[in-house]
């Protein structure tokens, strides 16, 4: 017997693009409803899938990214015509709302920097820190960063969905990157900042633990200080300052400009107004707290 899953996310893998981490969490959220639901999914009606999913005892966001994935995959099926009939057109999801990114200020991010310095693999790190908060990456661009997609003053960043982005980076990025480079030992690796590990690079975890401790050095609650919040502080410092949310959404490699809208919300107070009146975005409207 056919095992749509599987052809589902070889399709994906090979006209989407989509990333092993991606691929990975449609898997399990496909295959525990297809053991869950009786039948299976290819045999579900939209009861069946409702009925599942109202079961479901996790978060809200869990319950959608669950949804998401039966969404596609249903969507898949009807267009290879292996079903006539989408369960899957009108699921009810609890609602939900989104989270507030958290945020540094500029002069916690300051100290960030200069604590880098306090750490064994200071210069690695602060070169970190810095195209973290110069160009807004996501952790997984940055420790996977290719020495190719150095351009001088700007990144070359294949993002999600193997999209294209340059970012620019300031001169104390610049700096910090140069200096890193020059005492980088591993001529032969084809990443900016290689390690031992099996990727060949540094990994997510190992940045993460570093960071914690470079926190902890600055005076910082380390539950704050992650790379995310960086990338939300990167956003929403560029904001604050007139920058156009069209240029954050491209920098940031966001496909929907509706997800960028979310760093309006954060900015003080006295700013929201002066966005909602001013921005080239004339449609956008920030509501007032």
């Amino acid at each position: 017997m056919i095992n749509y899953i599987d052809v589902f996310l070889e399709a994906l893998s090979a006209e989407k693009g989509r990333s092993k981490n991606t691929l990975q969490s449609y898997a399990n959220d496909l295959r525990h409803a297809n053991n869950t639901i009786s039948g299976g999914l290819v045999g579900a009606v939209a009861s069946d899938i409702q009925k599942y999913l109202s079961e479901l005892d996790e978060k809200p966001s869990s319950i959608a990214r669950k949804a998401s994935a039966l969404r596609g995959f249903y969507k898949f099926l009807m267009l290879e015509h292996i079903i006539k009939t989408n369960p899957a057109t009108n699921l009810e999801l609890p609602k939900r709302t989104k989270p507030l990114p958290k945020l540094l200020t500029t002069d916690e991010i300051e100290l960030l920097i200069s604590s880098a310095g306090d750490i064994r693999t200071s210069v690695r790190l602060r070169a970190m820190i810095e195209l973290l908060y110069a160009s807004g990456l996501r952790v997984s661009e940055l420790c996977e960063l290719p020495m190719t997609a150095n351009l001088g003053d700007r990144l070359l960043i294949h993002g999600k969905g193997a999209k294209e982005r340059i970012v620019p980076m300031h001169e104390s990025a610049q700096h910090a990157l140069h200096k890193w480079l020059e005492l980088r030992d591993s001529d032969e690796s084809k990443y900016v900042f290689p390690s031992n590990s099996a990727s060949g690079h540094i990994t997510r975890d190992g940045f993460f633990k570093i960071l914690k401790k470079c926190a902890v050095l600055a005076g910082i609650e380390p539950g704050r200080v992650t790379p995310h919040v960086l990338r939300h502080s990167f956003a929403s410092h560029l904001l604050a300052h007139g920058a156009n949310l069209r240029a954050i959404q491209t920098m940031l490699g966001h496909e929907d400009i509706s997800t960028t809208q979310i760093y309006t919300h954060v900015l003080p107070e006295k700013l929201h107004q002066v966005v909602a009146e001013h921005h080239p975005l004339s449609d956008i409207k920030v509501n007032n707290k």
